[in-house]
């Protein structure tokens, strides 16, 4: 049970490119809808469990904690909904990278020679994925390309905040992430929006509600099930089965017109997965509670 939680977990990650283009395609920019559906989530939460206001004062990190998840939410959602899904979820997916260069910055761990040598695995597939024919080098060449890379550092930053929230209550960071992405894509909405970058939300066709409303109980389903499978069994395990996301976006987007595969992108995906991988098994935490969140949320 445990195992299958965290696959729909990362079934429901894997495919929601799907319903944000949905959305977007009723006038509604991603930015918008991730700020209203976590809005939506947030304030019932915040209402019905106001115990978990209490965790703010005792942990003040669960601030960073919510900003580090927004900024995720922010890159991943636009990305996914312009950008070729494969591609940015291969870019997201850098974790060997990010994890090595802020554990050392913040947390003053050297990095050892194995995880170097992930380091350079991990980069070696980018550099594939991205040196496309035409291109001169091998960086990210479109806005997309850039979020995914972006969303990716953020999602390092969660996952480092959490091992710093360990004691926290587990309700007060769900609610620190929930209210973090609404406020961070709010922003960034009504940015975009005041400089003219994309519409106002009044203008779009009512037609998007209904996505919304199964987007918003997706991912509310898909946190239960990664609060469900994570306490459960080893970050090691998680960290592996969380990576199917990988193959659900890949399958469903490919299928579906939204990204293309060839023989680069599966050689460059098999690098940049297998150094995800091999960072999941270098990891041995020897407490119960040193979990780390394997998805946006």
């Amino acid at each position: 049970m445990p195992a299958l939680a965290l696959l729909l977990n990362a079934f429901v990650w894997g495919v929601s490119w799907f319903p944000f283009r949905q959305i977007a395609g009723h006038g509604l920019h991603p930015l918008w809808t991730t700020c209203l559906i976590y809005l939506a989530i947030a304030v019932p939460m915040g209402v019905l469990r106001r115990h978990a206001w209490k965790g703010f004062a005792a942990f003040p990190m669960l601030a960073v904690l919510g900003l580090a998840a927004g900024f995720t939410n922010v890159g991943f959602n636009w990305a996914v909904t312009q950008g070729d899904v494969v591609r940015v979820v291969l870019l997201f997916y850098l974790m060997p990278l990010w994890s090595v260069l802020l554990a050392w910055l913040l947390l003053g761990e050297r990095p050892t020679g194995g995880a170097l040598a992930r380091v350079a695995l991990a980069l070696t597939g980018v550099a594939v994925v991205l040196k496309a024919p035409g291109t001169d080098w091998p960086v990210p060449s479109s806005l997309p390309d850039w979020l995914g890379v972006a969303a990716g550092f953020g999602f390092a930053v969660t996952n480092i905040a959490l091992r710093h929230l360990r004691q926290a209550p587990g309700e007060s960071r769900a609610l620190a992430m929930f209210c973090g992405c609404a406020f961070v894509a709010g922003v960034a909405a009504l940015g975009g929006t005041a400089l003219g970058a994309f519409d106002s939300p009044l203008r779009a066709s009512p037609g998007w509600l209904g996505w919304a409303a199964l987007l918003g109980t997706a991912f509310v389903f898909a946190n239960v099930c990664l609060q469900y499978g994570a306490a459960r069994l080893t970050a090691s395990a998680t960290s592996v089965i969380m990576l199917s996301e990988v193959l659900f976006a890949s399958v469903s987007s490919v299928a579906l017109g939204a990204a293309e595969m060839d023989p680069r992108i599966l050689m460059g995906g098999a690098l940049i997965v297998l150094g995800a991988v091999w960072a999941a098994f270098a990891r041995t935490p020897t407490r119960r509670d040193d979990r780390a969140s394997s998805s946006p949320t």
